[in-house]
């Protein structure tokens, strides 16, 4: 894997062009002053799992959050037993 070093303010400028070359399977050592002080690497993107993928991809803001399509187990409040005894009665009757 090919290693470039780079400062930190360069890399911020041009942070894009980054991350292009780490895509392509460039490691990039970002330094201050000379001193390396981080590493832009490629993720294997097989060790995620899907859900963390999709995670990485909205935390980016590559795609929308998707809609929350959880449904409650239950109802938010206790409804009478009389109220069931006439919902079926009066189904029956329907039929």
């Amino acid at each position: 894997m090919k290693k470039n070093y780079i400062g930190i303010r360069e890399a911020r400028i041009n942070l894009s062009r980054l991350i292009r070359d780490v895509r392509s399977g460039m490691e990039i050592i970002i330094t201050d002053r000379g001193n390396p002080v981080a590493k832009l690497i490629p993720v294997n993107s097989s060790s995620l799992s899907v859900e963390e993928r999709i995670r990485n991809y909205e935390s980016c803001g590559l795609i929308e959050s998707r809609p929350k399509t959880e449904t409650p187990d239950a109802l938010p409040f206790e409804l009478p037993q009389e109220f069931y005894k006439r919902s079926i009665r009066e189904e029956r009757q329907d039929d």
